[in-house]
């Protein structure tokens, strides 16, 4: 993938790691996002309010793969030898401006190409908690929009592969039992 697509942020070290998470080497984010896509360390976070409500972002026209497609509350990498959480709470913060607590609720690893652009190929870590829409101060250049989205109406958009990313398209089942599973351990 061109270093231009990245930006100030191609140079970005992430972390290569093998199916098992386990850290082998690192590379640019330029390098682990071009066509082959090298397999590197992920997170995805999951923003509820109280309402049981999805936070979901439309990721900016300026992002090189999948822009304006929606997506999870935030995701993205952690970089050097950041550890997955601080990562994921530094990005919710440095996009959404919103200090959260998260936890850890799955991981998987998956490999995506958008056209002839670059490639995904991450080992995810899937983190969830709670925010509020008076606690977000979204970064424009980062999200170009958000809302709140009940589960089942989420259910029903998200399966036309057209408007969401897949990333959040394979993760919302294991999200969606897990939110549930929460909600019914609360009343």
């Amino acid at each position: 993938m061109k270093r231009e697509l990245w930006g100030s942020r191609a140079d970005e070290r992430l972390v290569l790691v093998d199916a098992e998470d386990v850290p082998v080497g690192t590379e640019t984010r330029a390098r682990c996002h071009a066509l082959e896509g090298l397999r590197h360390r992920a997170f995805s976070v999951y923003l509820f309010d109280r309402a049981g409500r999805l936070l979901i972002h439309q990721r900016h026209d300026t992002k090189p793969l999948w822009p304006s497609f929606w997506s999870n509350s935030c995701c993205s990498h952690p970089v050097g030898d950041e550890q997955v959480a601080d990562a994921a709470r530094r990005r919710v913060n440095e996009e959404l401006g919103a200090s959260v607590e998260i936890q850890p609720i799955h991981r998987y690893e998956y490999r995506a190409t958008f056209g002839d652009v670059g490639t995904e190929h991450e080992v995810v870590t899937v983190f969830m908690g709670q925010v509020q829409e008076e606690d977000l101060a979204p970064d424009p250049v980062e999200v170009a929009d958000f809302r709140f989205i009940e589960p089942a109406t989420l259910d029903a958009e998200i399966g036309d592969g057209t408007r969401y990313t897949p990333w959040f398209q394979l993760a919302w089942p294991v999200v969606r039992e897990a939110a549930a599973r929460l909600d019914q351990g609360s009343n």
